[in-house]
């Protein structure tokens, strides 16, 4: 029954935080933002190299809320998953 909910929870909070993300407005399209972060990109790439970028993209990445979305419902799924398989150990 844990699992259940928590499943049901999971689906969905991710829904909610994908709608609310894809309705969000769109300032990435500014036009008088072309070129802002350049600066900002190049000193992170002095300073930690490849791995500085790398970590800055991961860093925008995870604030999508497509991204946000499917990370709640694979740990949701994962948890769910787990709670089925204790379950079933338990009746045995």
């Amino acid at each position: 029954m844990v699992g259940v909910i928590v499943f049901l929870l999971g689906m969905g909070s991710s829904a909610i935080v994908y709608w609310r993300g894809m309705h969000a407005p769109d300032l990435s399209n500014d036009a008088s933002m072309v070129g802002y972060d350049r600066a900002e990109r190049r000193q992170i790439g002095v300073l930690y190299g490849k791995f500085g970028e790398m970590a800055q993209d991961l860093s925008n990445d995870l604030k999508q809320p497509g991204t946000q979305a499917i990370i709640i419902a694979l740990v949701s799924a994962s948890i769910t998953s787990g709670c089925f398989y204790f379950a079933r150990l338990w009746e045995e």
